[in-house]
């Protein structure tokens, strides 16, 4: 039978045990508390920037950079393909030139690097697009990871993360494609920027709920998460857009000399762009839900899984 100085012994472990833990609860709420109160007191470019280092956003953004070349671009070029029935007298490769507005010799490389979209019908079946979407899962749960390091929480569980990250690969892809469909309406002058400005409901949309999937308390002070959608659509959805329309125009122009190989570059350097984009994305939402947020909602949001 257990005596009073072993029942003892293990009283003041659990009461140990119970301090221990309360210092540490303690010391998470001031440093959290601290950190709020400093990037409240810088302003919100400064505070992202700050932040962005801190959770190793290049870091964060170069392997998204791989995965974003290897799964997005593929089933953009699958799904471009299947848009035009498979037709062996397009290819994505006209797009680009008409939608760049490429001449020359970049549009001469661009037109031979890709085959028409009769060569990917075989590619359009259960198996060829579940390849690529599995190659989605890890991008999503890279994407997770950055947004759980840009608003200070622990990462779910795997297999957790493993299906919110897949819901929000399934909702990315659906918002590429009702853009798509919005940006196809044929209009001219000021119908044109109706079109346009339309077009980008979708990306506010999903960058409004990405916390709410991605992370731990995602739905804290949901009211402010609009502007994690206002980042998104001015970082995330028109900054991807111009760079597109921009940035590998001119990398493909330096590098058409070198053929085939030289547009691959641009498009990984193009996809290493807009992760980083994606990454800052992430980080300004998070510092701009914190400053308008209830204080006490994101202290304890953050508090609470830490």
């Amino acid at each position: 039978m257990p005596t009073d100085e072993h029942h003892d012994g293990a009283v003041h472990k659990l009461d140990d045990l119970a301090k221990s833990i309360a210092a540490r609860a303690e010391h998470t709420l001031a440093t959290r508390t601290a950190q709020l109160e400093e990037s409240k007191r810088l302003g919100p470019v400064v505070a992202g920037t700050k932040r962005f280092f801190e959770i190793e956003g290049l870091d964060l953004a170069g392997l998204l950079a791989l995965e974003l070349f290897t799964t997005v671009i593929p089933l953009v070029l699958i799904g471009y393909s299947w848009a035009s029935d498979f037709s062996s007298n397009l290819s994505f490769g006209d797009f680009m030139i008409k939608w760049m507005d490429l001449k020359g010799q970049s549009a001469s490389v661009v037109q031979g690097l890709f085959g028409t979209s009769a060569s990917l019908r075989s590619t359009w079946t259960v198996l060829g697009l579940a390849g690529f979407l599995f190659w989605g899962i890890p991008m999503s749960s890279q994407v997770a990871k950055t947004y759980a390091r840009a608003f200070r929480r622990e990462r779910w569980p795997f297999w957790t993360e493993v299906w919110r990250g897949t819901a929000w690969f399934v909702l990315l892809l659906g918002t590429y494609v009702l853009t798509a469909v919005i940006t196809s309406g044929h209009a001219d002058g000021a119908g044109h920027w109706v079109f346009y400005t339309i077009s980008l409901a979708p990306g506010f949309v999903l960058w409004s709920i990405s916390p709410v999937i991605l992370i731990r308390a995602g739905h804290a002070a949901w009211r402010h998460l609009a502007w994690c959608g206002l980042a998104g659509v001015v970082i995330g959805t028109i900054g991807s857009r111009l760079t597109l329309l921009v940035v590998f125009p001119k990398l493909l122009a330096g590098w058409v000399g070198f053929g085939p190989i030289g547009v691959a570059m641009a498009m990984m350097t193009t996809a290493s762009v807009i992760a980083v984009l994606w990454v800052v994305t992430a980080v300004l939402g998070a510092v701009l839900w914190e400053r308008n947020a209830p204080e006490h909602e994101v202290i304890a949001s953050q508090v609470a899984l830490a």
